[in-house]
């Protein structure tokens, strides 16, 4: 990302746009924090070392890949998503929404792997849900040119039945926002949404990027949000689950580790890049009394390719206990 003051004739400011969307304060701090720390390998965030900021080492991984014969097994891997289904009981779910069904997406890069995300769009169109939800990462990239990411957004959400809710992740820019939302998804920035069905209602809430900018804020996005009702969060990183379980969601949504990526067999990551147990690495898991799920998500990082890992899109279906 380029600060305001090496924006290149004809580019337009995007402060005054992202103001009125989320105020001056919050726009601000945003595009701030991008600018001072977008391109940093070691350091900030949650991890200390970020091998998604070092560009130069994912064309030496892509080449190793190549000389051991690996690289497009991994690459055909990369391509087979899969739909998984997941069962979600609750005593606190309004009756109303007994069945209802939500289309979870997340890690997308959709400017990595075209193929992949053809399979996506062929996929999410004959599938029946209520709801779908997108859990960040939508470019390739960590900092830089963003329009390839938001082309390919395009053509996803031409694939997908409203509503669609987003989030953040540590690969999108805050510039993108005003894009995503014109081609029809409600990005939560620290913020929920009621969905209601009759006169009964739960609640979708969201957060900004909680690994890398770490411009998260889970108690403005649950302000509104009253005791005893149903709610979920939306995370791209699921490292936020005490605050989350603390908070009293009773779901939450995220993705960011791709389940490892790059699995020994029997699907053992060697690394998820976030804090948190291993456990909450891929999948469903609980904490306390929160229910959580992390995608694997459907795109792959840095170097598009995956072992012992699937990408998967998943169908959570809410029931009451």
């Amino acid at each position: 990302m380029k600060s305001r003051q090496e924006e290149a004739p004809g580019e337009k400011d995007p402060l005054p746009i992202l103001e009125q969307r989320l105020g001056r304060l919050y726009a601000r701090q945003r595009l701030g924090i991008e600018t001072d720390h977008e391109a940093q390998i070691f350091g900030q965030g949650l991890n200390f070392f970020h091998i998604e900021n070092w560009y130069s080492v994912h064309s030496v991984i892509r080449a190793i890949l190549k000389l051991t014969g690996l690289y497009w097994r991994g690459r055909r891997n990369a391509e087979r998503l899969v739909v998984r289904t997941n069962n979600i009981r609750s005593a606190r779910l309004p009756r109303r929404f007994d069945g209802f069904t939500i289309l979870h997406i997340s890690d997308t890069h959709v400017d990595m792997n075209q193929l992949a995300m053809q399979r996506l769009g062929e996929l999410v169109s004959g599938l029946r849900y209520d709801l779908c939800v997108l859990t960040g990462d939508y470019r390739g990239k960590t900092f830089g040119a963003y329009d390839a990411a938001l082309k390919g957004m395009a053509r996803v959400v031409g694939h997908l039945r409203q509503p669609v809710f987003g989030v953040l992740g540590n690969h999108d820019t805050i510039q993108m926002l005003p894009g995503l939302e014109a081609m029809g998804i409600r990005m939560l920035q620290n913020e929920c949404e009621v969905i209601r069905r009759g006169d009964q209602a739960i609640y979708l809430a969201g957060i900004d990027d909680a690994h890398y900018f770490r411009v998260d804020n889970i108690e403005k996005a649950g302000a509104q949000i009253p005791e005893g009702a149903f709610a979920i969060l939306l995370s791209h990183t699921p490292e936020i689950f005490r605050q989350a379980a603390h908070a009293g969601f009773d779901l939450l949504l995220s993705g960011h580790t791709h389940g490892g990526q790059i699995c020994l067999p029997g699907a053992i990551p060697l690394t998820l890049d976030s804090v948190l147990p291993r456990r909450m690495g891929a999948g469903a898991w609980r904490y306390g009394t929160m229910t959580g799920y992390t995608s694997t998500g459907a795109g792959s990082s840095i170097v598009a390719v995956r072992f012992n890992c699937p990408p998967e899109i998943t169908l959570h279906r809410l029931t009451c206990d």
